[in-house]
């Protein structure tokens, strides 16, 4: 995954905690994919002034998910949800049981 696409995942769990000037150059930067001198544009500040704010904002994002984990851990559940998903439907094809409500709660858990 490249860093960028990390970064904007990370924003998405961890956004709130930066600061509004960080988030805000974070969001049109990672998700908007705006540039530097365009962000600076639209905020009013130097160049210099947003690439400062991305630096912190990357910074706090990577330490908050080094101790916290939410966007690992949220990873990990998707992959045993999928897990519980693949193999209820192979033992209700195989085995000809009911195993809908298994798949309805796994499907709940994963908000697919």
């Amino acid at each position: 995954m490249s860093k960028n696409l990390i970064l904007s995942r990370l924003l998405d769990f961890y956004g709130e905690l930066l600061s509004e000037p960080q988030r805000e150059a974070a969001e049109l930067f990672y998700n908007d994919d705006l540039s530097l001198s365009e962000i600076a544009e639209l905020t009013g500040i130097t160049r210099q002034g947003v690439r400062d704010r991305l630096v912190k904002a990357e910074q706090l994002l990577s330490e908050l998910e080094g101790k916290l984990g939410l966007a690992a851990r949220f990873d990990a559940i998707g992959q045993d949800v999928d897990c519980i998903l693949a193999r209820a439907k192979a033992i209700g094809r195989d085995c000809g049981v009911d195993v809908s409500e298994i798949i309805q709660a796994a499907e709940r858990i994963g908000n697919r």
